[in-house]
């Protein structure tokens, strides 16, 4: 991942209603809130002043509860929802700016969008569902042929591309939709709850086949999820939504350890720090330590400072000794059993 922005996204409102612009209006003069808007303009704000930026190859997670915007935010990267207002840019073009054709052409070329709902055609075979796009694209048939086939390598399922949609399980289908959207070799996925309908072992295997994809492909994903376990495993950042707002960004580590207020400290209370929480989150710097407690003694043991927390515990208990943090060739911190303890004691209800 790059620290190149792909997808800026700024001030972006989204308004259902007759009149959205005066209640949008109303919003900035009198600072209503979502029930206000409703019962004064009879109008509901989906988004809510949404600004974020995406970098390259980065998997960014969208979550929040049912009705909290994350769906209707994702559909406006690609205009297949109208904002009421704000600026959406996707490498360095004005979304808003596009006329109805170059903005399909953008969506054909810069855009694979995999939705909860396979969305596939009955009647096409697999290898004509994953080309369709490329179809689109006036593609010669064998080339499309071709790079359909690829792809449907490179996703495991090479050998379905002659069968029918109906002949394959719900996993298989949800790949050849991941399949159709990478065809066209687009800048952007946009994911929208892909594996929410299938059951939870399934899914975990769809995770772990994404996340591989992901390393090869290196996609600039949006990843739409309710599920935090998923936002964790799967995103490099993750984004809280509540009432069309954006509460927090930030990694898994970020917000497990800083939450932004008592919504997303709620949010995040149930995830387990031991794979979330890394040496750097933990450790006191290296000074201080010194200080208060002396010399290190010459045969610490030594981590990297991305160590999770897990793998920091297990040493501890087979070694009472400090613990030095590594970044870079340079000591950066230490860690002792107590900021263990604290650490995990922080992370459950006792807090």
């Amino acid at each position: 991942m790059s620290n190149e922005t792909v997808i800026e996204i700024s001030n972006v409102w989204k308004i259902f209603g007759h009149k959205p612009e005066a209640a949008l209006q109303a919003i900035r003069e009198h600072g209503l809130t979502k029930a206000e808007v409703l019962s004064q303009h009879n109008a509901v704000v989906g988004v809510a002043d949404v600004s974020l930026s995406v970098n390259r190859g980065e998997i960014f997670c969208i979550m929040g509860l049912s009705g909290s915007g994350k769906s209707t935010l994702v559909r406006h990267f690609n205009r297949l929802l109208e904002p009421t207002d704000g600026k959406i840019e996707i490498e360095g073009t004005d979304v808003m700016a596009l006329a109805p054709t170059p903005l399909q052409h953008f969506r054909n070329r810069k855009i694979g969008m995999v939705f909860q709902n396979f969305a596939l055609m009955p009647h096409r075979s697999v290898m004509d569902n994953v080309a369709m796009p490329l179809e689109i694209r006036q593609v010669p048939k064998n080339e499309r042929m071709r790079q359909a086939a690829a792809i449907l390598d490179i996703v495991e399922l090479g050998a379905w591309g002659s069968k029918f949609a109906h002949e394959l399980s719900g996993g298989m289908q949800q790949r050849v939709g991941l399949a159709r959207a990478l065809a066209a070799n687009p800048d952007v996925l946009l994911m929208d709850e892909p594996f929410s309908a299938l059951d939870p072992l399934i899914r975990r295997q769809l995770q772990d086949e994404f996340i591989r994809l992901s390393k090869i492909l290196k996609k600039t994903t949006i990843f739409i999820t309710h599920d935090l376990d998923e936002a964790v495993r799967i995103g490099d950042r993750i984004a809280i939504m509540r009432d069309g707002a954006m509460v927090q960004i930030g990694t898994a580590e970020d917000i497990v350890m800083n939450p932004a207020d008592d919504y997303v400290a709620d949010f995040v209370a149930g995830i387990s720090r031991l794979k979330v929480v890394h040496a750097r989150a933990v450790m006191q710097p290296v000074q201080s330590f010194v200080a208060k407690e002396g010399p290190l003694p010459a045969d610490v043991v030594r981590v990297g400072d991305q160590e999770t927390l897990s793998n920091l515990i297990n040493l501890a208990i087979d070694d009472s000794k400090p613990i030095l943090v590594e970044h870079g060739g340079s000591d950066v911190g230490v860690i002792t059993r107590a900021d263990l303890l604290r650490t995990v004691i922080e992370g459950t209800e006792v807090s």
